[in-house]
């Protein structure tokens, strides 16, 4: 003869409770449109300091992206507005083979301004991707460029999550 288990309703209230306490307690919320502190943002100059070519235009798209993707348009009338510095671009080498280094490592650091309608400034210094963002050489050039332009935008992308995150969630 077959027996089906019943389950105590009072062990699965207790058991809904213990887990909508663990999720409060380890410091996830939940944050909807209206709760952001602001609906639009512009996007002034972000100035490369570096000789790396082209971050300024990677990170512009990385910061679109991730505004977008958080609710937020970038609007070119919009009157909170969001400046950026790119002051640091470093490729570090990680390791080697019969001296020829095969993989490297990007750093690249940013400091930002926003100024709100009341022309208030708020500066955020030395973001950075807090990731260690790396890639492997290939043999012929082409490969090597590709990988890194990829590298470079991943950590470009890390740098407009953090900025963003700091300016939602302040």
């Amino acid at each position: 003869m077959m027996t089906r288990e019943t389950r105590n309703p009072c062990s699965v209230i207790v058991s809904l409770f213990i887990m909508i306490f663990l999720l409060h307690g380890c410091g996830y919320s939940i944050y909807g449109y209206r709760s952001l502190p602001f609906t639009e943002i512009q996007i002034g100059s972000i100035l490369n300091k570096t000789l790396e070519p082209k971050l300024q235009d990677k990170l512009h798209k990385a910061l679109v992206e991730e505004f977008s993707k958080n609710g937020i348009t970038v609007n070119p009338s919009a009157k909170l507005k969001l400046t950026g510095v790119i002051n640091e671009f470093e490729l570090i080498g990680l390791s080697e083979k019969d001296e020829i280094t095969i993989e490297y490592s990007v750093a690249i650091n940013a400091d930002f301004k926003v100024i709100d309608e009341k022309g208030d400034l708020k500066e955020i210094r030395k973001i950075s991707s807090p990731f260690i963002v790396s890639f492997t050489a290939s043999k012929d050039l082409g490969g090597l460029m590709a990988t890194k332009d990829i590298a470079e935008e991943r950590a470009l992308s890390d740098i407009a999550t953090r900025l963003v995150g700091s300016l939602i969630y302040r």
